[in-house]
């Protein structure tokens, strides 16, 4: 059984169709559009609202199987960009540690030295909690800015002419959790939920 890597979300308007795997997805997309109807069928993916595009001629075997070369190949290039950054040229010389640890020049005044030096484990040791430190914090927002990213890009494609856009617009980005949800809470359920749904790391408070 094919496991997919990405999971998507399809409205027809402000009614959500199908949500999950990209193969059931596109299948209920096919249905819709085979019915001639006449709002808009649009799909999302489920982390970036990005929009998805589903090639669907042929038979459910032959969708099925494009879309597993597809979401193949794009985990093969994921790989294959994580292994380059991971890789490193500089030789390891005799007497090095082989936990990950590689040794680089770095150049600080003498007073940065002196600081590093009185902490606890010494300046290695520090320099590895102050490095964690702000690849955790820095995580922490970039999160919280795809987050929004995703809500924005949804909001604009599917409920641009929706009440209070606008100002739900400004509470995303203010974050301000309980006016966003005010202002979202008349919009069609499905919209509504699924804009919710993206919004679950929008507002995570400041590190």
């Amino acid at each position: 059984m094919t496991t997919y890597s990405r999971t998507c979300t399809a409205f027809e308007g402000h009614r959500l169709i199908a949500s999950g795997e990209l193969p059931r997805v596109a299948l209920a997309v096919k249905e819709v559009l085979a019915r001639g109807e006449q709002a808009p069928v649009l799909v999302f993916d489920d982390v970036s609202a990005a929009p998805v595009e589903f090639d669907l001629r042929g038979s459910a075997e032959d969708i099925a199987a494009r879309l597993n070369q597809a979401d193949r190949a794009a985990d093969l290039a994921t790989d294959a960009t994580t292994d380059a950054a991971a890789d490193t040229s500089t030789p390891r010389g005799r007497g090095r540690p082989r936990l990950g640890v590689v040794a680089r020049e770095v150049t600080l005044l003498p007073r940065h030295w002196d600081w590093l030096n009185a902490q606890p484990g010494g300046a290695s040791v520090a320099l590895r909690k102050l490095v964690e430190t702000a690849r955790a914090t820095g995580e922490h927002v970039d999160r919280r800015r795809a987050a929004q990213e995703a809500v924005y890009r949804f909001m604009t494609a599917l409920a641009g002419n929706l009440p209070d856009y606008e100002d739900a617009t400004r509470a995303l980005y203010a974050g301000d959790r309980p006016r966003f949800e005010e202002k979202i809470a008349q919009w069609p359920d499905d919209v509504r939920r699924y804009t919710l749904r993206l919004a679950e790391n929008a507002f995570e408070p400041h590190a």
